[in-house]
């Protein structure tokens, strides 16, 4: 599983970063950006999907990767 912010829609609200910090970071305007890939270990998995349900601009999305 992979978190994706999409840039065109976020608008710096915050709630995704605070909610899994291990997985999203604040970039220079305060809009959130992936960590490394924005792959998400298992461990971290519930705090990406508290991350898309609180994003107030649907703007943090989580994609499946194919093995």
């Amino acid at each position: 599983m992979k978190i994706r912010i999409d840039t065109e829609r976020c608008e710096g609200h915050g709630r995704c970063y605070a909610l899994a910090p291990e997985l999203v970071e604040p970039d220079e305007l305060g809009n959130g950006r992936e960590i490394g890939d924005g792959s998400v270990p298992r461990d971290q998995e519930a705090n990406a999907q508290q991350a898309v349900a609180n994003c107030p601009e649907h703007a943090v999305v989580l994609e499946e990767m194919r093995q």
